[in-house]
């Protein structure tokens, strides 16, 4: 699979772009485990026009976790335009706009997956950017407003048309938000529509290998993108990697080395966000981490309840001993 220039191999698997999860030290993680191309989280491009420390930040890209895509969303077009000076400075290999985004305060200004209700204005924006810079353009969307209105063929082919090297395509409409099951014959009628060419990607529910390996076999699509289920368990994209390979399952990593990615990933993210921050938005991998683990809730509770680096690590040590012996 190709985007412009850049070759991915034959069906990548991405990191999908998570707000609050998909942050440099999780990226270079994802990327060490097997993760093919990653994304950032989202970046308000009006926060970036007005120098807001957190959306400026966003823009950190680390030449460890790359290939990156750097992914957008605003619903001024000027203010779009401008903002691409800002990420160009980044080298993203990629610029990604978001079209589906669901959570109210973003829709409610016109942004995210409010695009869905107007087709043709998502071509326009998405026609001004990608004439507006030389770094390749791709899309991330939903099958449409509700489902009354799956519309994503229409804006699968207007994407196209507009220029956009690849669509990635979250298989759930904007009502739906992320409840439900995702549709993967919808996305797979966009791949099967005779005028797509550029590349078609699966979001949504893609949790296992098998169900990657579904994704390429029976619907035919370009390549898989995960979301929720690299949260905790950023080793899925090795066992996915390995199973379209060979058709064997790898066994989840062991208590030592699930302890020793968690320290990874924290000393990385005190490093780059400071300590107080890492530690709170850490706390929604753990349970993840030790799932299935018996009588892990203890372990939880201190974890969760720690408010320094030092004392998690000891709390993962004595975890790593407790856990030592067990069959699991």
């Amino acid at each position: 699979m190709k985007i412009g220039k850049l070759d991915l191999g034959d069906f990548p698997v991405f990191l999908a772009p998570m707000e609050d999860v998909s942050d440099p030290p999780f990226r270079k993680l994802c990327r060490k485990l097997g993760a093919d191309m990653v994304f950032t989280e989202f970046i308000s491009t009006e926060g970036l026009i007005r120098d807001a420390e957190k959306s400026v930040k966003k823009l950190d890209v680390y030449d460890e976790e790359r290939p990156v895509g750097i992914q957008i969303f605003g619903h001024h077009l000027d203010s779009m335009l401008y903002a691409l000076r800002i990420i160009e400075k980044a080298q993203p290999d990629v610029i990604d706009i978001n079209y589906g985004c669901p959570v109210k305060k973003v829709v409610n200004k016109g942004a995210g997956a409010a695009f869905l209700k107007d087709p043709e204005r998502m071509q326009k924006f998405t026609a001004e950017i990608v004439r507006n810079t030389d770094f390749p353009v791709t899309v991330k969307t939903r099958l449409g407003w509700d489902e009354n209105s799956i519309n994503i063929v229409e804006v699968a082919l207007r994407m196209q048309d507009a220029g956009a090297k690849a669509i990635f395509i979250h298989g759930r409409t904007r009502a739906q938000m992320y409840g439900g099951k995702a549709d993967w014959e919808a996305i797979a009628r966009v791949k099967q529509h005779l005028d797509m060419e550029i590349p078609v990607v699966a979001n949504g529910d893609i949790d296992t290998p098998e169900k990657a390996a579904i994704i390429r076999d029976v619907y035919g699509l370009d390549g898989a993108m995960i979301g929720r289920g690299a949260i905790g368990s950023p080793w899925i994209f090795r066992k996915m990697k390995h199973y379209l390979q060979t058709g064997e399952i790898l066994p989840d990593p062991n208590t030592s080395e699930r302890v020793e990615m968690i320290k990874e990933y924290l000393t990385d993210a005190v490093r780059w966000k400071g300590e107080r921050l890492a530690i709170l938005e850490a706390r929604r991998h753990y349970s993840g981490y030790f799932k299935g683990y018996p009588d892990f809730r203890k372990f939880k509770a201190r974890l969760v309840q720690a408010d320094s680096l030092s004392e998690i690590f000891h709390i993962l040590e004595e975890l790593e001993k407790f856990y030592a012996n067990e069959v699991l």
